[in-house]
């Protein structure tokens, strides 16, 4: 084999190695963004079901508190000056 033949077959071969790399480099960079995303999507969710937790138990304290008003009698609170003595 000649000396040009061998440079070209080595360049060949390290271009091929180079491509493999390359290409199994992009499917792992891919392979965890897709990761990433089903985590901010877990994560989203999770976020939606506790803020509709919330807003349920909002509701039903309102409800409740509304239903108190109804059946007890609020008295004002007494007034935090204390009272004059009468002597």
């Amino acid at each position: 084999m000649s000396t040009t033949a061998k440079a070209t077959l080595a360049a060949s071969i390290l271009f091929c190695c180079a491509s493999v790399a390359g290409v199994h480099y992009i499917q792992n960079e891919e392979k965890a963004n897709l990761r990433a995303g089903v985590l901010r999507d877990d994560e989203r969710r999770k976020k939606k079901e506790q803020q509709q937790l919330n807003m349920r138990e909002l509701k039903e304290q309102t409800e409740l508190h509304e239903a108190l008003l109804k059946t007890q009698q609020v008295t004002s609170l007494p007034s935090s000056e204390p009272a004059e003595e009468e002597k």
